[in-house]
């Protein structure tokens, strides 16, 4: 383990080994399998793909990507096209990922079994194999790649006018990232180096960006709960050390996108359903802890109904973000831990919904992100279906249980995710044991209770004084001991 008062020592070897030893703990697969690497090396060129798929060619329209600055395994582009009477039409480019991984194979084996890329804090476990998420399957910089296009017209109040998909051979040609295009659309940054460039590019993005505030102030209208989905990052000195864990938050470019995507995935629900195909939703039911959520609004003067309402809850989070900002971070996450975590459930065509809560959306699927997601890749494989007039890649029993198998991948992902951040987190307190922190419960069960302190950003388990504390109280801690190789940090409450 790690000498911490050892000079220019690299955290991230000893986070790898945690982090693989966390992974197969959950029985995750660390390594492409033989049988995988096999295929992957007789995979179709781009050629005969596009052939097969009939695909048009649209690599000359001014698609972009904007994700963040380091992903390599791009998994969608944005082009717009102004008609009349301020009508968008927007075109999204998804990665072609059932091309090259088609079902049966090892290489469709291999993602279905971890179906989720995990992202710890010591490495990336593509949930494909390299050579083809961050190459063959990425829509990357400057390279002709075969997609699913869906196309939208949109109207300027937001509302989706009409919907199409067809595949489509496209090119990236500007990869833009959410830390230089957000804060540059919010007036708080200069124009990216891409945009100064080619004064197209710009309006391509600001069109963009307008279409999407439209689009997310209409879903705000409608129930869907403005929260900030923000994610804690490990940050290393020149050395690789871990001196610091903070926030992502999001800005205007993650809206954006965020805005963009789930026009996509609530058109592919609609389509799919219409032409009689079953599909598998991301669905989020409604809260049990409803009570405790009125509960919180309450300790802010703010009334909520007693019975579940989206729409009062996205209008309790927007009075908050506006009269108390500095707070919001933490209502924001109470709220996300009462919520609750979504889940992957199959839909019969023209059965009953199981709609998505936080969205205040009945028809919503993933298929937006295949090169990282599993179940998206399913979804594409029913929407080529669709579009190829073939009949359904999957019946009602079996997607019930891709389902199952997906949501469970999924959580058991986000504890390793969790475990190796909490690793990396004890190797940045290791040196505070008996000092004190600002936080705010983030979990409260029969198997413990939770913090999230605010500076650094980590979670810990209260340890002592924990009676009486309920998800969303502010709460001062004092740390009290850690464990960097089980992932353990224990706080006492003060």
């Amino acid at each position: 383990m790690i000498d911490r008062d050892g000079n220019g020592i690299d955290d991230r070897i000893d986070l790898l080994e945690l982090a693989r030893k966390a992974m197969r703990e959950r029985e995750f697969l660390t390594e492409t399998p033989a049988g995988a690497l096999g295929e992957i090396a007789s995979v179709p060129t781009l050629a005969v793909a596009a052939r097969a798929r009939n695909a048009k060619d649209l690599t000359d329209l001014l698609w972009t990507s904007i994700d963040n600055e380091d992903s390599k395994d791009l998994d969608q582009l944005e082009v717009v096209e102004e008609l009349d009477r301020g009508v968008v039409r927007l075109r999204v480019a998804i990665a072609d990922v059932d091309a090259y991984a088609p079902d049966p194979s090892e290489i469709d084996r291999a993602a279905r079994h971890n179906s989720t890329s995990i992202y710890t804090a010591g490495a990336v476990f593509p949930m494909l194999d390299r050579s083809l998420s961050e190459n063959a399957t990425s829509l990357l910089p400057g390279e002709s790649r075969l997609s699913v296009v869906t196309e939208l017209d949109i109207a300027p109040d937001g509302e989706v006018l009409r919907s199409s998909h067809y595949s489509a051979v496209v090119r990236n040609w500007a990869k833009l990232d959410y830390d230089h295009v957000g804060p540059w659309l919010e007036g708080k940054g200069p124009m990216p180096e891409l945009l100064e460039r080619s004064p197209d590019f710009e309006k391509q993005v600001r069109i963009q960006d307008k279409i999407a505030q439209a689009l997310r102030a209409r879903r705000i209208a409608q129930g869907a709960l403005g929260l900030d989905n923000a994610e804690p990052r490990t940050i290393r000195d020149a050395n690789g050390k871990v001196i610091d864990v903070a926030m992502r938050v999001q800005n205007r470019a993650n809206q954006l996108v965020e805005s963009l995507m789930i026009a996509v995935n609530q058109a592919v629900a609609r389509n799919l359903d219409k032409a009689g195909y079953n599909t598998l939703r991301r669905a989020v039911k409604t809260p049990q802890r409803w009570d405790r959520i009125v509960d919180l609004a309450a300790g802010y003067e703010y009334k909520l109904p007693p019975v579940p309402s989206p729409s009062a809850l996205a209008g309790f989070l927007a009075a908050m973000k506006a009269e108390r900002a500095s707070e919001f971070p933490a209502i924001s996450i109470a709220v996300v831990k009462l919520v609750g975590r979504g889940e992957y459930v199959a839909k019969a065509a023209g059965g009953p919904t199981p709609g998505h809560f936080g969205l205040a959306l009945e028809d919503y699927s993933h298929s937006t992100a295949p090169n990282r997601r599993y179940p998206d890749v399913i979804t594409q494989r029913i929407l080529l279906s669709m579009c190829e007039k073939k009949s359904a890649p999957y019946d009602f029993e079996t997607l019930n249980k891709l389902g199952e198998h997906c949501s469970e991948r999924e959580a058991a992902a986000k504890k390793v995710e969790r475990r190796v951040q909490k690793s990396a987190a004890a190797l940045l307190v290791a040196d505070r044991v008996g000092d004190y922190f600002n936080g705010v419960v983030v979990g409260a069960s029969d198997k413990g209770t939770w913090v999230r302190i605010d500076r650094p950003t980590i979670e810990g388990r209260v340890a002592r004084g924990w009676s009486g504390l309920d998800v969303g109280d502010r709460v001062r801690v004092k740390l009290l001991s850690y464990d960097v190789e089980q992932g353990f940090i224990d706080f006492g409450r003060a």
